[in-house]
């Protein structure tokens, strides 16, 4: 006996997954603008914007500067130096 499987070749018609689009809505516009924008060249900033001067932008400023002198990062937390047994 043949362990092939028999399956019907109709030509069959994908329907997309999800909840349709309603065309005409805020959203729709929203991201047809969106699509406008980079078509044309232009740029789509997403998330808060940095504030200049502030101390994170100061402490990442100084990273990028000793990164661009050639000097090392060290990464994550600082190791905790364990204390050595005093009663041995």
């Amino acid at each position: 006996m043949s362990k092939t499987k028999n399956t019907n070749t109709e030509n069959t018609v994908k329907k997309s997954k999800g909840r349709p689009a309603v065309e005409g809505s805020v959203r729709q516009a929203r991201l047809a603008a969106r699509a406008a924008r980079v078509a044309a060249g232009g740029t789509v900033q997403r998330g808060r914007p940095a504030v200049e001067g502030s101390a994170r932008q100061v402490k990442l400023a100084a990273q990028a500067a000793r990164i661009a002198a050639g000097g090392t990062i060290k990464r994550g937390r600082p190791a905790v130096k364990k204390v050595a047994e005093v009663a041995a």
